[in-house]
């Protein structure tokens, strides 16, 4: 079993300022609900129950959230309010929530690096909450521990994108071992339309295996003078093996203006079908 979750969320989400200038962007509401309690969700359903956050500076919202809060409780309890902290409610009653601070920040791998004293010595999921993705029959995390089951090796999730989008993500190279899922090869960085290995984009889910903190470790800075996770993955599948696994479902990028305003409108109409509110 996979118990544990990472959640990296410090960094400063400069795409939506000013709205983010106080307020963390995975705090940000999808309709009536945070970008990260959709990922908590996610993770729980998986079996994931010990959830470690990666935070920063301006990020104590994402506690409070996972906290009781009485004067708030208190003034609406028996009222018909209280059955929207329902969902909360029973995701801080079913899981830990657990903290840690990266300092600076150094990219993706290390906030990763910086989360090993709340993982150990275990295999673990890592959720990017700006990556809203629904399932279609079992949510991606759950997907991807199925396949962790059969191969005990860190796995990416992936997705087609457009060919000229393929600057905007880790792209990567590998043959297909099954159906939707392949043996990785190479990872590259953002790379130019004409430079990429193919249009298979990694997205915010992962489950690692506990040795990519040694990799992380001694890891040297790559694009940007950042900690790539690609770079350490890349290390990794030299050395053992990491798949990539095209989920079935669809994913809403809301770490983008577009993606946040498609993700809303997704979530309001389903809202509204299904004649409850919720």
């Amino acid at each position: 079993m996979i118990n544990k979750c990472l959640f990296p969320v410090a960094g400063y989400g400069t795409r939506f300022l000013p709205s983010t200038k106080a307020m963390p962007k995975e705090m940000l509401p999808i309709v009536n609900k945070p970008l990260i309690q959709y990922g908590v969700q996610e993770a729980m359903e998986a079996g994931m129950r010990q959830i470690a956050f990666v935070t920063g500076r301006s990020k104590r919202a994402i506690e409070d959230h996972f906290d009781r809060t009485y004067e708030l409780e208190d003034q609406i309890s028996g009222t018909k309010a209280e059955h929207n902290l329902a969902e909360i409610r029973h995701l801080m009653q079913t899981c830990t929530f657990s903290y840690t601070r990266q300092v600076q920040m150094k990219g993706l791998g290390d906030a990763i690096r910086t989360g090993e004293t709340l993982i150990g010595n275990q295999p673990f999921g890592v959720v990017l909450a700006d990556d809203l993705c629904l399932g279609d029959d079992q949510p991606v995390l759950t997907q991807m521990v199925n396949i962790y089951r059969k191969y005990q090796c860190s796995i990416v999730g992936i997705e087609e994108v457009a060919h000229e989008d393929t600057e905007k993500y880790g792209i990567i190279a590998g043959k297909a071992l099954e159906e939707r899922l392949f043996m990785v090869d190479a990872m590259v960085e953002k790379p130019a339309a004409s430079e990429a290995p193919s249009n298979l984009a990694i997205i915010g889910r992962y489950i690692l295996t506990p040795d990519i903190f040694e990799v992380l470790r001694t890891l040297p800075p790559g694009r940007n003078g950042e900690i790539q996770i690609t770079d350490a993955l890349n290390i990794q599948a030299k050395n053992k093996m990491v798949l990539g696994y095209q989920f079935k479902g669809h994913r809403f990028d809301c770490g983008s203006l577009d993606g946040f305003v498609a993700a809303t409108n997704y979530f309001f109409q389903r809202m509204g079908s299904s004649g409850n509110g919720g």
